[in-house]
């Protein structure tokens, strides 16, 4: 259950479009480089079968998606974002709500099922656009987001012991991925698909969760609403809570809905599902933080999901935030 703390031009059809991009294929995503297709259908479907046993099987297209290469502006670090459309968006004219998903790569087709699963064509989840934020493209995934989900360099201390973070990595980038967000995503989505910027929803996971939090006490109203699943405030001593007495010092509202979610093992504790760090303590101390400041417009519901560790939890962190942003038509079924 979530335990609640009130605290406060349409783009046309895309059949038979070849794009480039990162293509989504069965069971995996071709490079960069490949192309895919993005079809106006219902569910996706293999291209036709080869005629010989000898042929090379072909990739399995995602119908309504579509990939932008879209660098930011300000940097030149080049980054797609991936796009997609639920098959109501094709049957009306009216604006739809967007969800932006950092971790793409896993994010955007975990989102993109689960809408599908538990939508019931409105009913149950309302139907969104989807919007997935790649990673640095020819980037490993690790050092990516450790650049442009982290809002400090642990390394400027001076004083980080060997093996807390990673040497070859960059860190503290955190902004300039927000304004490129901000500039360049926000501009693009806006102008291509029949969207109402002004429901805008972020999920973000681990360190996306930092990153979600971290616009949140810096530019809230990027956002309305903020799922932060199993946020990484650890991160450099815990400095976004310094960050958070900033904004609390400057500001005496926060207009946001916040659900944080995180599963029961990712605390101290004796077996392999346990993290080496409390990090359900850490959520509890933030929600405890922003409970006190008392800003009227700021909605904060949490959850601590049993049986769920790191890496297991976020597709019921999803499955309930989804719920919780965009609640159905109804009446909900569950059959």
């Amino acid at each position: 259950m979530i335990t609640k703390a009130r605290i406060g031009p349409g783009a046309a059809a895309l059949v038979g479009l070849a794009l480039c991009g990162a293509g989504f294929v069965a069971g995996r995503y071709a490079e960069p480089s490949a192309r895919i297709v993005a079809t106006h259908a219902t569910t996706a479907r293999p291209q036709a079968a080869p005629a010989a046993a000898n042929d090379v099987a072909i990739g399995y297209t995602l119908p309504n998606t579509r990939v932008h290469p879209l660098p930011n502006a300000a940097t030149g670090r080049k980054y797609e974002v991936w796009v997609d459309l639920p098959p109501s968006y094709f049957e009306n004219d009216r604006p739809y709500p967007v969800v932006f998903t950092t971790d793409a790569d896993y994010g955007f087709p975990l989102i993109r099922s689960l809408r599908r699963r538990i939508g019931a064509k409105g009913r149950n989840v309302e139907d969104f656009v989807l919007v997935g934020l790649s990673y640095g493209i020819g980037e490993q995934s690790m050092p990516s987001k450790r650049r442009d989900y982290t809002p400090t360099d642990p390394f400027a201390r001076g004083d980080v012991a060997a093996g807390d973070y990673d040497r070859a990595s960059t860190y503290g980038q955190a902004a300039a991925y927000r304004d490129y967000i901000e500039r360049d995503v926000f501009p693009l989505i806006a102008r291509e698909y029949r969207v109402d910027m002004q429901r805008k929803i972020y999920i973000g996971h681990s360190l996306g969760g930092l990153f979600g939090t971290y616009v949140l006490l810096t530019k809230p109203a990027m956002f309305r609403h903020y799922i932060l699943g199993s946020p990484s405030l650890w991160f450099d001593r815990r400095t976004i809570f310094d960050l958070e007495a900033e904004y609390a010092a400057a500001h005496r509202d926060l207009s946001a809905d916040v659900l944080l979610s995180i599963g029961a093992y990712e605390t101290t504790g004796n077996g392999p599902r346990y993290l080496g760090t409390d990090m359900v303590g850490d959520m509890h101390r933030f929600e405890r933080v922003l409970e006190s400041r008392g800003y009227p417009a700021l909605r904060v519901d949490s959850e601590v999901l049993p049986d769920e560790d790191h890496l297991t939890v976020l597709p019921r962190t999803i499955t309930h935030g989804l719920r919780w942003a965009l609640p159905g038509t109804g009446p909900y079924e569950g059959g």
